[in-house]
Protein backbone atom coordinates (compact mmCIF):
# COMPACT_ATOMS: atom_id res chain seq x y z
CA UNK A 1 0.00 0.00 0.00
CA UNK A 2 1.15 3.56 -1.08
CA UNK A 3 2.74 5.86 1.44
CA UNK A 4 0.74 9.25 2.32
CA UNK A 5 1.92 11.79 4.55
CA UNK A 6 1.47 15.59 5.14
CA UNK A 7 3.57 18.34 6.33
CA UNK A 8 2.86 22.03 8.02
CA UNK A 9 2.18 23.71 10.58
CA UNK A 10 0.76 21.23 13.66
CA UNK A 11 -2.71 22.73 14.10
CA UNK A 12 -3.35 22.63 10.40
CA UNK A 13 -2.28 18.54 9.89
CA UNK A 14 -3.18 17.18 13.05
CA UNK A 15 -6.81 16.25 12.05
CA UNK A 16 -5.10 13.59 9.06
CA UNK A 17 -4.56 11.73 11.79
CA UNK A 18 -7.87 10.11 11.94
CA UNK A 19 -7.83 9.29 7.64
CA UNK A 20 -4.54 7.61 8.29
CA UNK A 21 -1.90 9.64 7.07
CA UNK A 22 1.51 9.96 8.36
CA UNK A 23 1.54 13.44 9.64
CA UNK A 24 4.68 15.96 9.48
CA UNK A 25 4.90 19.13 11.24
CA UNK A 26 7.85 21.68 10.31
CA UNK A 27 7.92 25.21 11.06
CA UNK A 28 10.91 26.43 9.04
CA UNK A 29 12.13 26.46 5.68
CA UNK A 30 14.91 24.18 6.12
CA UNK A 31 12.29 21.59 8.09
CA UNK A 32 9.99 21.91 5.00
CA UNK A 33 12.51 20.95 2.84
CA UNK A 34 14.48 18.39 4.69
CA UNK A 35 10.98 16.72 5.05
CA UNK A 36 9.85 16.32 1.33
CA UNK A 37 13.23 15.06 0.44
CA UNK A 38 13.27 12.85 3.08
CA UNK A 39 9.49 11.36 2.08
CA UNK A 40 10.45 11.33 -1.46
CA UNK A 41 13.13 9.29 -0.30
CA UNK A 42 11.19 6.85 1.73
CA UNK A 43 8.50 5.92 -1.22
CA UNK A 44 5.75 8.19 -0.05
CA UNK A 45 3.36 8.43 -3.24
CA UNK A 46 1.64 11.43 -1.77
CA UNK A 47 2.84 14.57 0.05
CA UNK A 48 -0.18 17.25 0.63
CA UNK A 49 1.78 20.09 2.11
CA UNK A 50 0.09 22.87 3.17
CA UNK A 51 0.13 26.49 1.44
CA UNK A 52 2.29 28.08 4.22
CA UNK A 53 4.72 25.44 4.02
CA UNK A 54 4.85 25.03 0.51
CA UNK A 55 5.97 28.68 0.30
CA UNK A 56 8.75 27.94 2.21
CA UNK A 57 9.69 25.36 -0.15
CA UNK A 58 8.94 26.12 -3.52
CA UNK A 59 12.37 25.37 -4.90
CA UNK A 60 12.28 21.57 -3.74
CA UNK A 61 8.69 20.96 -4.57
CA UNK A 62 9.89 21.82 -8.11
CA UNK A 63 12.09 19.58 -7.88
CA UNK A 64 9.50 16.76 -8.21
CA UNK A 65 7.16 18.48 -10.37
CA UNK A 66 8.16 15.99 -13.39
CA UNK A 67 8.53 13.05 -11.55
CA UNK A 68 5.69 10.73 -11.22
CA UNK A 69 5.97 10.11 -7.84
CA UNK A 70 5.45 11.67 -5.46
CA UNK A 71 2.53 13.72 -6.09
CA UNK A 72 3.15 16.89 -3.98
CA UNK A 73 -0.42 18.34 -3.22
CA UNK A 74 -0.52 21.86 -2.11
CA UNK A 75 -4.04 22.23 0.49
CA UNK A 76 -5.25 24.95 2.28
CA UNK A 77 -3.82 24.98 6.10
CA UNK A 78 -5.90 26.07 9.28
CA UNK A 79 -6.36 29.72 8.07
CA UNK A 80 -8.08 29.48 4.89
CA UNK A 81 -6.86 28.97 1.49
CA UNK A 82 -4.69 31.64 0.20
CA UNK A 83 -5.27 30.37 -3.44
CA UNK A 84 -2.27 28.54 -4.04
CA UNK A 85 -3.67 24.83 -4.20
CA UNK A 86 -5.74 26.51 -6.97
CA UNK A 87 -3.35 28.19 -8.57
CA UNK A 88 -1.34 24.86 -8.98
CA UNK A 89 -3.68 23.13 -10.74
CA UNK A 90 -4.12 25.53 -13.09
CA UNK A 91 -0.34 25.48 -14.10
CA UNK A 92 -0.39 21.90 -14.44
CA UNK A 93 -3.73 21.60 -16.74
CA UNK A 94 -1.64 24.85 -18.45
CA UNK A 95 0.99 22.81 -18.92
CA UNK A 96 -0.77 19.40 -19.81
CA UNK A 97 -2.74 20.96 -22.33
CA UNK A 98 -0.85 23.88 -23.36
CA UNK A 99 -3.81 26.58 -23.34
CA UNK A 100 -6.06 27.86 -19.69
CA UNK A 101 -9.04 26.22 -20.36
CA UNK A 102 -10.30 25.59 -16.60
CA UNK A 103 -10.24 29.34 -15.66
CA UNK A 104 -10.79 31.25 -18.99
CA UNK A 105 -12.97 34.35 -18.76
Amino acid sequence: MSKVGIIGDKDSILGFLALGMDIFPAYNADEVKKTIHRLAEKDYAIIYITEKASLMAKDSIAKYKDFELPAIIVIPGVGGSMGLGMNEVRESAKRAIGADILFSE
